[in-house]
């Protein structure tokens, strides 16, 4: 009886809260609780591979979300690259031939994930100066006898009128003309008049008839993706070099490809421009608008473009006087660069290579240009060209390379009007000294960087201004 009535008298003890509970639990439980830890985080980081134009490549640790225009900042950064906005991530399909620029507001993640495992399948980062140029002169890129505005549209639009048409969610111009297309499960290509509406791509059963019965559908553009051909004839056997296609997200393959080609680059140019201001609408003008988000005084669609990197360094002054000035004559900057170039000669009669022996400067002047990210030393026409066309055909974009049926020249190849144009650059001699020209003579340069310099600053002979340069970057 003491026994039982001891342990009642503890019973009634009252107890004496746990002040740290979570150190009791057991073994099996976790020691803190889930409310106290950080929640985990749900962007997955994953490694990319980019390749830049001398097929060098850079891995890249990214988050599964991060888009294009991202990639392109962070490669910027790493490489301490000017960024003026022309930057773009490319995805290149090796086998077929194939390429496009993905744009600013993709998800990498995605684009990779269409791949299929039979492609050998790249993405290149180098510039892209035609990404946004149609916001700028859309006049140039939708030509009047390829364009239909609706019948209570006025027909004299001005450039900003055409380009709200294109963003509008109620109207759309509606772009026809002849593409060649090839058949499916065919090697036959059909010439056949297509139509462009909001709805999607159609061709005429019946000539150029826009009757309804004779539309048939062709392709829409929610569940593809546009590819450009690079390879022009070879791969696909195209009528010509500007071929376009459809590529279904998720594809088996080429057979399930819609190639199609237009008679010229303009043609090409305009159905493609079209067909991506259809699909993306208003995300490309925001694309477009990002970087200048922020400025003072800038009006969307009268926003005043950035002067290239190229217009904002070079210009031609005099610093003989007590204070520089500009010069603004062309015959006068020529005669002073001229005169400069053969100071520069005659202050340095010896210069040291790169194994460090002395040279002299007329060898020297041969051979400094090569240095310069505007010379391709030894290119043939046609890749002349295709790296012309991938960094946009803009006004202004070139490079110089050496002339394969000369040995003894240089050829400038220039894009102007859509049209990629080549230019020699012939060395002449004149009193025992070498000089370069582009008109027969009647302008002389000493060296290839001179000459260059001077085209950027006059158009001279040239149809154009030299404003951006095909450069083979390294990552």
């Amino acid at each position: 009886n003491r026994r039982k009535k001891k342990d009642d008298s503890i019973l009634e003890i009252p107890s004496i809260p746990n002040p740290f509970p979570e150190l009791c639990c057991s073994p099996f439980a976790s020691v803190l609780s889930a409310s106290l830890l950080p929640k985990a985080t749900s962007r997955k980081k994953q490694v990319i591979k980019v390749y830049s134009e001398d097929d060098t490549s850079r891995a890249l640790e990214v988050p599964s979300d991060i888009t294009a225009r991202d990639v392109c900042q962070l490669l910027i950064l790493k490489n301490h690259y000017i960024d003026d906005h022309s930057w773009t991530l490319f995805e290149q399909l090796t086998h077929t031939g194939l390429g496009r620029a993905i744009e600013d507001h993709e998800l990498v993640m995605e684009v990779q994930s269409n791949w299929v495992m039979e492609e050998e399948t790249k993405l290149y980062f180098r510039k892209n100066y035609a990404k946004y140029e149609f916001f700028k002169n859309p006049l140039n890129f939708f030509p009047d006898h390829m364009i239909s505005f609706p019948s209570e549209t006025n027909a004299a639009l001005s450039h900003s009128g055409i380009l709200q048409m294109f963003l509008s969610s109620s109207t759309y111009p509606e772009i026809h003309g002849y593409l060649h297309a090839k058949e499916q499960g065919k090697k036959s290509w059909k010439k056949m008049y297509f139509l462009l509406r909001r709805s999607g791509l159609y061709f005429s059963t019946k000539g150029t008839s826009k009757e309804p019965r004779h539309l048939q559908f062709f392709c829409e553009f929610s569940n593809s993706d546009m590819y450009m051909s690079l390879t022009g004839k070879k791969i696909s056997g195209a009528p010509t070099n500007y071929g376009f296609c459809f590529k279904p997200n998720k594809s088996g393959g080429t057979r399930d490809l819609k190639q199609l080609c237009a008679d010229d680059e303009q043609s090409r140019t305009c159905w493609m421009t079209a067909i991506r201001l259809l699909k993306y609408g208003m995300q490309l003008y925001q694309n477009y608008m990002q970087p200048y988000q922020g400025r003072s005084g800038c009006s969307p669609l009268n926003l005043t473009p950035m002067r290239s990197i190229s217009e904002n360094s070079l210009v031609a002054m005099d610093f003989s006087g007590h204070r520089s000035r500009i010069i603004e004559n062309p015959t006068e900057a020529l005669s002073v660069a001229v005169e400069e170039g053969l100071a520069w000669r005659r202050r340095g009669c010896l210069r040291l290579n790169s194994h460090g022996s002395p040279i002299a400067m007329s060898d020297m002047g041969m051979s400094i240009h090569r240095s310069q990210s505007w010379f391709h030393h030894k290119i043939s026409r046609e890749e002349a060209q295709r790296l012309i066309l991938q960094h946009g055909l803009v006004d202004g974009v070139f490079l110089v390379r050496d002339s394969q049926s000369n040995p003894k020249t240089f050829v400038l190849s220039l894009s102007h009007g859509l049209k990629i144009k080549h230019f020699q650059i012939v060395p002449l001699e004149d009193d025992g000294k070498l000089f370069y020209t582009l008109d027969d003579g009647h302008t002389r340069f000493t060296d290839l960087i001179q000459l260059v310099e001077f085209y950027q600053l006059n158009k001279g002979v040239l149809p154009c201004k030299l404003k951006h340069y095909c450069a083979r970057i390294a990552l």
